[in-house]
């Protein structure tokens, strides 16, 4: 068996020895029920679906994500997750190689060609540390694989364990300040989605219009702020006075489409609401982010 410093070393060439061992040879196996109800749980705290095949097999050294065959792959030799385990004195060291392993997948790693580099490595060991700390392991926890076999030196395709280990406790941190605003902020509505009501004659119609247009010339809106989403940038979203967040419909109307709420964090002072009841949590620094700990958008003046 290869030394435990090797951890997550070699991410290219293990691509083509995978695929071998994927195509047919006695090495490759099914995964364990332990190691697939660990990637289920990852995934279930993530909120997405696992969509690569977990395998078992000696034909590897260590772990690694691989694609072959436009198909992608976890494997991982059950006998070095053994090993890492008794190295680092806790279960959560296999586990958080795993998760390490799955965040290559999950940042889209796996989709580039040229193998390992340091930057992919710092965003897989983030969010192994992200995962373990939604899962409940301690941050020493969560560190405890790499605090054990990696070497202090870094290499043209991976960073020395310093780094790393500051890595997965960015990861820890951010998944502890998520648990927290959460918990302090109000709880989430269990009521059902309400039906519309049966469409009513078009002068009940144009009488409610006018009302509205009379209330809202007697009380206009002020806006404070404006949301950028990073997947619609060109779409403004604004935030008024009263903490609602609108945006403007193709006539020039306001439509309400979320609202802020305090909360008592100081790192998240505020949790934007939709009217599905799905929560975004906002930073201080006006960053906003999702319940998996991504920035999906920015609140600024």
């Amino acid at each position: 068996m290869p030394t435990l410093v090797s951890l997550f070393l070699r991410r290219t060439a293990l691509g083509l020895l995978a695929a071998f061992a994927l195509a047919g040879t006695a090495g490759a196996q099914t995964a364990a029920p332990a190691a697939t109800g660990i990637i289920q749980e990852i995934t279930n705290v993530v909120g997405l679906q696992p969509r690569f095949e977990l395998r078992a097999t000696r034909e590897v050294d260590n772990a690694a994500a691989v694609v072959y065959g436009g198909k992608r792959y976890l494997l991982y030799n059950p006998d070095f997750l053994a090993a890492v385990n008794r190295a680092g004195r806790t279960n959560w060291a296999g586990i958080s190689i795993l998760a390490h392993e799955m965040g290559h997948h999950l940042n889209g790693h796996t989709l580039r060609t040229g193998g390992s580099n340091p930057q992919d490595e710092l965003e897989a060991d983030e969010f192994s540390g992200f995962v373990l700390r939604k899962l409940g392991a301690s941050l020493a926890q969560a560190q405890a694989a790499l605090a054990a076999v990696a070497t202090d030196e870094g290499s043209a395709s991976h960073p020395g364990r310093t780094p790393r280990l500051a890595a997965i406790g960015t990861g820890w941190r951010r998944a502890e300040t998520q648990i927290a605003a959460s918990r302090r902020g109000p709880a989430p509505s269990a009521a059902p989605v309400a039906l519309a009501p049966a469409r009513r004659s078009q002068a009940d119609d144009a009488d409610d219009k006018d009302d509205a247009d009379a209330t809202a010339a007697a009380t206009p809106v002020r806006l404070v702020g404006q949301l950028t989403f990073r997947n619609h940038p060109d779409q403004p979203y604004y935030l008024t006075s009263g903490l609602n967040v609108v945006r403007v419909a193709d006539d020039d109307t306001p439509v309400v489409v979320g609202h802020l709420t305090r909360t008592n964090s100081t790192d998240f002072p505020y949790v934007l609401m939709d009217g599905r009841q799905r929560r975004l949590f906002i930073a201080a620094s006006g960053d906003v982010y999702d319940p998996q700990g991504q920035r999906v958008a920015t609140l600024h003046e």
